[in-house]
């Protein structure tokens, strides 16, 4: 599998260097729900998703999960970027979300092309300052953007294609960093105005019109 050409910021790398990257890196695949990382563990490799979904989240002191980021087909993890150049452990979790296929860059690789590759440190960092300002936006919404147009928004996205989505008020609650009592009262809100529909594990939107204009509002 010529799996270099699925990252652009790869795929313009000097032959010597694909080369490399081919020969010392590993195509893993990692079944469903598989912890991939964990905090307490030290990374070993760079993962590059070749294929799948990986779901990062950090459960605070009292017990909440937050997701912080997904890492999508021709992605790598900032966080494993992160505590590889730091030689730190993980803080958070990563776990997959759907079967994943990846290459594995082990950490002398790594350490090795981010010293002597101009290339290699360009696209490593480039990716890791994407994601730092996607973290960002994460905070700002937690910390200053109502829930009601937040849950709104994520129903939007969620639901957008079918009309309804599977899901629980955790989960629900788990992507938007806040506790599930409060998306079941949001939820039970949107329900009384005739904008969703409520059933176990199931929300079926029967008012996009008005979460839509709740979405955009501020």
């Amino acid at each position: 599998m010529d799996w270099i050409d699925r990252f652009a910021g790869l795929s313009k790398l000097p032959a010597p260097i694909r080369d490399l990257l081919v020969e010392k890196s590993m195509i893993v695949k990692v079944p469903k729900d598989t912890v991939i990382f964990g905090p307490g563990k030290a990374p070993e490799n760079l993962l590059l998703l070749i294929e799948g979904t990986v779901r990062v989240s950090q459960t605070t002191e009292g017990g909440r999960e937050i997701v912080l980021y997904r890492v999508h087909a021709g992605e790598s993890c900032v966080l494993t970027t992160a505590c590889l150049l730091a030689y730190e452990d993980y803080s958070a979790e990563g776990i997959a979300e759907t079967d994943v296929v990846a290459a594995a860059i082990p950490r002398d690789v790594f350490d090795k092309l981010v010293s002597d590759s101009t290339d290699f440190r360009q696209f490593v960092f480039s990716a890791y300052s994407r994601r730092i300002t996607d973290l960002f936006y994460v905070i700002e919404e937690i910390a200053f953007r109502r829930i009601d147009i937040r849950l709104a928004q994520k129903l939007l996205e969620l639901g957008r294609d079918t009309g309804s989505l599977h899901t629980t008020h955790q989960q629900l609650a788990t992507e938007l960093g806040t506790a599930r009592e409060v998306i079941s009262r949001q939820l039970q809100d949107f329900q009384r105005r005739g904008w969703v529909v409520l059933s176990r594990a199931v929300v079926t939107l029967t008012d996009t019109a008005a979460l839509e204009k709740l979405a955009r509002s501020e």
